[in-house]
């Protein structure tokens, strides 16, 4: 499992992050540091654990480097400083490859593969519109240029949720018939930039959809003239005619699941559908597969009222990518017309950002999966 998969991996977390501090800018300050002298001592030992600690290289990564580094010089018997920095470099790889950081489980997004299609599927009532907002809506804040489609014909919530029902003129369906362009059909967003959203038609069943006519879509998104970077799938509950459309053309699956038994169990067939029918499968390849939780509460899993995070994860046993806490802010921001990760401060925002960047290859600690811990006073009087 990645590096977000289990929170036993805390240790190699920090590791990571320490490492990836240490790039050019450090091998410059030490290069400066150790200027007129000629061979590493203990002095210049020193200047390095300096440069390394100053840097935010963290103290214990620091201190696994100079180990290194001091091994280094006890074996080699004499070590000039002109070596220093290939040394470093060396020892850093070397830290790296022990850490496993370059596993298969790891949330960089492959290069050259725009626009990247990201799929959020999940059973009914888990947050999966909720999810697509916030995602779409965090790419677009970071300067992706995103389009969010949603691919629930018959109910349309996305354009809702996004504060945009009153502007839809022209839906998905449309498109696909021939009945109107994909610029007139695409909605640009109120509140970001590159944002955009291709609604869903209330009027006709999932039956309208044709893969030939979905194709076609992603093939106009992902032009020159277009120039998308994401696209973010809105999928139906379950799998069905819509989920199936949006899943065939995937590069990335999320399951967005909630922490209770039957919503788990259901995501689990999808995982088994999800590797067999997309077209990444067809040609021998396979969807990435990510895990969202949702309404997590903390206080109610003490209680034994739903399952864990480490539950979960042993049942589904794919990467985790983000937990997002029990809110009221969320039910607000939906009915405000309005994804929740703009709400300044909230829980649930503050975890969504997380997600988008983990899901752009930055590494952030998994946060809200402890209760919070309540004063005497909050004890005694309630609260």
């Amino acid at each position: 499992m990645g590096l977000f998969g289990l929170f036993s991996k805390k240790k190699k977390e920090t590791l990571d992050e320490g490492l990836s501090k240490t790039k050019e800018n450090v091998f410059a300050k030490i290069t400066r540091a150790v200027a007129g002298k000629s061979k590493v001592d203990d002095e210049v030992l020193d200047e390095l654990e300096n440069v390394l600690v100053t840097s935010d290289v963290g103290v214990d990564t620091t201190l696994k480097i100079i180990k290194r580094i001091e091994e280094r010089v006890a074996r080699d018997k004499y070590v000039s400083t002109s070596e220093l920095t290939t040394i470093l470099r060396q020892e850093i790889a070397s830290l790296l490859t022990e850490n496993g950081s370059a596993d298969g489980d790891s949330f960089d997004l492959p290069s050259g593969t725009k626009p990247y299609v990201i799929m959020v599927v999940g059973v009914n009532g888990v947050g999966k519109t909720t999810t697509s907002a916030s995602l779409a809506t965090g790419l677009a804040l970071r300067g992706h240029k995103t389009a969010v489609i949603d691919f629930d014909v018959g109910l349309r919530n996305l354009d809702l949720i996004m504060g945009c029902e009153r502007r839809v003129v022209y839906d998905l369906i449309n498109v696909i018939h021939g009945e109107a362009t994909l610029n007139q059909a695409l909605i640009k967003d109120k509140n970001c930039e590159n944002l955009y959203i291709l609604p869903a038609s209330q009027t006709r069943d999932k039956d309208a959809l044709t893969r030939e006519g979905v194709d076609n879509v992603m093939k106009e998104l992902a032009s020159e003239k277009m120039g998308f970077e994401f696209i973010i799938c809105d999928s139906p509950a379950g799998i069905e005619q819509g989920a199936l459309m949006a899943l065939y053309f995937a590069d990335e699956a999320i399951i967005t699941t909630n922490p209770e038994v039957s919503s788990v169990r259901d995501s689990d067939r999808i995982l088994g559908i999800l590797q067999s029918k997309s077209r990444k499968a067809e040609q021998g390849s396979t969807v990435k597969e990510h895990l969202l939780i949702t309404r997590y509460s903390p206080e109610r899993v003490a209680k034994g009222e739903m399952l864990s995070v480490q539950d979960i994860c042993d049942i589904l046993r794919i990467p985790l990518i983000g937990v997002i806490p029990e809110s009221q802010n969320v039910l607000q921001a939906s009915n405000s017309g309005e994804p929740v990760i703009h709400q300044d401060n909230a829980a649930a925002a503050e975890a969504y950002k997380d997600v988008i960047a983990r899901l752009l290859g930055e590494n952030r600690e998994m946060r809200f999966l402890e209760a919070e811990k309540k004063s005497f006073l909050k004890r005694l009087f309630g609260g």
